[in-house]
């Protein structure tokens, strides 16, 4: 399944941002906002936000948002620490 998102053209004129950049940077809001909220978790809001696991993390917390760690989260990073 896939989903769309129709963006009104006014509002799309209205951002303030390169056109390039646009579709980018509302990925990019988006997968931060569900994934504060809990709907998304790291992994699925980082594919949405298109970064890697050291970018999104760093965009977190240059807005302050606190990770949501658990024992899922947990495990990939003792794996990743042993090398596996």
């Amino acid at each position: 399944m896939e989903a769309k998102l129709i963006i009104p053209d006014s509002v799309v004129r209205a951002i303030r941002l390169p056109e390039e950049r646009i579709q980018g940077e509302l990925l990019k809001e988006l997968a931060v906002s569900l994934y504060e909220q809990g709907i998304l978790s790291f992994g699925k809001a980082r594919e949405l936000a298109q970064l890697g696991k050291y970018e999104f993390g760093k965009l977190l917390g240059e807005r302050e948002i606190l990770r949501h760690y658990g024992d899922e989260e947990l495990s990939d990073d003792i794996i990743y620490a042993r090398g596996q």
